[in-house]
């Protein structure tokens, strides 16, 4: 499909369409409690992810990072995986893996692409200093760190995709969305901006392979970042 001509801005989703968290995770488990299923501990790790936010949502929590959250679901799952006796020092610096993790082979390349032609920005429900620190890490070449945190309210709410577009003082049908999940997208385009959807089969592991299949709704359909930019002209 032709690339929206009107489209300013990129905004991206970043835990499974920049980052391979999975990956990450379970390579860090690997490197330090290599007793553990780190397959299995990534997978447990991230199904607390929309439980522990929609604790929030609901009012059960007040607002609460994606940090404090990652940690609450932590010390739940520690004791599953023979893991309650780690002490807080252990425990705190496991929870930083989120900062750490690695970027998919073409983020990198597609992103610099991408920045020679749009302004490219994080649209994430990780917190300011999550984003920040794994940009540095990883060379990811951000234009803006945009963060559920600024708006207080986590995607899929309209206040993410709406605000970022506000940020820029771009209408919505001149911002896209980047993503590799539908969920994600369909918040987006309800709110009137452009989607593109990125392909990330494995990004629950090699054992666990996602179904890619396209959404004909979106603007755009992309293997990976490089092709993305190939579809857009960067």
């Amino acid at each position: 499909m032709a690339n929206p001509p009107s489209v300013q801005l990129l905004l991206f989703d970043i835990f499974g369409t920049v980052v391979d968290w999975h990956g990450s995770i379970a390579a860090e488990m690997a490197r330090l409690h290599p007793e553990v299923d780190g397959d299995a501990f990534a997978l447990a790790w991230r199904e607390g992810y929309r439980p522990a936010m929609a604790r929030v949502m609901a009012g059960e929590l007040g607002w609460t990072r994606i940090d404090e959250l990652h940690r609450l679901i932590l010390d739940d799952i520690l004791p599953r995986f023979g893991l309650g006796g780690l002490d807080e020092a252990s425990r705190r610096e496991l929870n930083r893996v989120w900062h750490r993790l690695d970027p998919w082979p073409d983020s990198v390349a597609g992103l610099t692409r991408l920045k020679k032609r749009f302004t490219l920005a994080t649209l994430s429900n990780g917190n300011i200093g999550l984003l920040t620190n794994m940009a540095k890490r990883a060379g990811l070449p951000w234009d803006c760190v945009l963060s559920a945190e600024v708006f207080r309210a986590y995607k899929p709410d309209p206040a993410t995709y709406l605000g970022a577009a506000a940020v820029f003082d771009l209408p919505p049908e001149q911002v896209m969305l980047v993503a590799a999940h539908h969920d994600d997208l369909a918040g987006a385009r309800a709110c009137g901006l452009r989607t593109a959807y990125i392909e990330r089969p494995l990004e629950f592991g090699a054992g666990h392979p996602k179904d890619v299949s396209p959404e004909p709704a979106n603007d755009l359909h992309a293997r990976d970042l490089l092709q993305l930019a190939d579809l857009l002209g960067a």
